[in-house]
């Protein structure tokens, strides 16, 4: 029986800017984002019937009804195909914790429709008008290649010749509601991210970051203060460059090598044992995960 496996990385927002908001509510960004080589796996085969089954260490946090993106995503592309495509097992490896400013649920979405999308042939058409009717972050991770989002995240453009970035993702097991986030701004009408270097490396990566913001930071640590010692616990560990991810309260740090991001990890796992804390990679521009 074919079975298709793909990996659902985290998405982390470098960068996040609040630049307005529309009048039916919704709030206008500028976000630069990048991708992990960490993340959730989905595997998707042909089967008998519709199964779906979650395992990993946020496994518990993973609804398995409607509300669920993965079920959605393999609903809407099911939906768009005539005569309707069979019944598959979907099987959820959930490594990321869920609701925390790193899109795992919209990754395990946007994985689940190029792995259905290879399995039933369906084209890249079909695939990115499923992933728009799920919401702003799933065709983000569609592409899960660095990129910069805006408007209401439906503006993507791929950043050309982006660097890997080596990375600590630390979160200290609070739960943030991102409406609760967005209500507490103070202010909706910021200045837009400055332009990217013209050709990136981590000296002038590290530069364009110190003069941006993630505007939802100072809201969230309002909400949630265990962030504010999350970000200093990274910067005490070494990090070259410390923010919070999305609306949080996953924050990340960003180390010079390899080596010195897994001794980060490793310290601050050993001192919070309670916290999700793990190292790992960025992709650059132009890489695969399988590469």
């Amino acid at each position: 029986m074919l079975s298709i496996a793909r990996h659902a990385p985290a998405k982390i927002n470098l960068a996040l800017h609040v630049t307005g908001r529309q009048t039916d509510g919704f709030h206008l960004l500028e976000s630069l984002v990048v991708f992990t080589r960490y993340g959730d796996s989905i595997t998707v085969a042909a089967s008998r019937d519709d199964s779906f089954s979650v395992s990993g260490p946020f496994a518990d946090a993973v609804p398995d009804d409607g509300g669920n993106l993965v079920l959605k995503a393999r609903d809407r592309l099911r939906d768009g195909t005539l005569p309707p495509c069979g019944p598959v097992a979907i099987t959820l490896e959930k490594n990321l914790p869920a609701a925390s400013g790193i899109g795992g649920g919209s990754s395990d979405a946007a994985a689940t429709l190029a792995s259905l999308a290879r399995l039933w042939g369906i084209g890249d058409d079909g695939m990115a008008a499923a992933a728009r009717g799920l919401g702003a972050d799933v065709p983000m991770c569609l592409a899960a290649r660095p990129l910069m989002a805006r408007g209401i995240g439906q503006d993507i453009r791929e950043v050309e010749a982006f660097p890997a970035l080596w990375m600590v993702l630390v979160n200290p097991g609070v739960p943030v509601s991102t409406p609760h986030v967005f209500r507490a701004l103070s202010c909706r009408d910021n200045p837009p991210l400055m332009p990217l270097p013209r050709r990136p490396d981590l000296d002038s990566v590290l530069s364009w970051l110190a003069v941006t913001r993630n505007d939802l930071e100072t809201p969230a640590m309002t909400i949630a203060p265990p962030i504010a010692t999350a970000l200093s616990v990274l910067s005490r560990n070494g990090a070259a460059f410390a923010r919070m991810s999305g609306s949080g309260a996953t924050c990340f740090g960003i180390f010079a090598t390899e080596t010195a991001a897994a001794r980060a990890a490793m310290a601050i796992a050993a001192a919070e044992p309670s916290w999700f804390v793990v190292s790992t990679r960025t992709t650059a521009s132009g890489e695969n995960f399988d590469d």
